[in-house]
């Protein structure tokens, strides 16, 4: 299992990871598809996640999902986490999950590792909360 704050951009299948739904926007039509984005988080950080057809309907707040062969890439110039094609997200309970909101994995700017160009490192925080879903005062 991946922590929220260990995941990096990258084009591979490979994140595994638990973790609550603590918000979920409007759903949006691309094509033919509907997408949904949503703010997950677990004990040690949030990120954007993003639905994709059946699965803007199959999750709410509150449930407790697991995401297997997960995808955290740049998608229309967004950072967000994602099943993919080849992943899978599952729900695995309700509402009991320890979770921080900051710092949110999706508001890091990254760049490429210079001593390894397909890895990505943080350069700095663009916000420290999610500025998409932010946090009430």
């Amino acid at each position: 299992m991946v922590l929220l704050k260990d995941i990096v951009p990258a084009a591979q299948n490979n994140i595994e990871s638990k973790f609550i739904v603590l918000e979920k926007g409007s759903t949006t039509l691309e094509g033919k598809n509907r997408i949904c984005l949503t703010l997950v988080a677990d004990e040690t950080a949030a990120v954007h996640l993003q639905l994709w057809g059946d699965e803007c309907d199959a999750f709410d707040s509150g449930d407790i999902i697991r995401l297997t062969k997960g995808i955290f890439s740049y998608q229309h110039g967004n950072l967000i986490l994602r099943a993919g094609k080849r992943g899978k997200l599952e729900k695995t309970g309700e509402f009991v999950m320890s979770y921080v909101e900051v710092p949110n994995m999706s508001e890091i700017h990254w760049i490429p590792d210079p001593s390894n160009s397909k890895n990505y490192i943080q350069d700095y925080v663009i916000s420290p909360h999610s500025r998409i879903f932010p946090p009430i005062l």
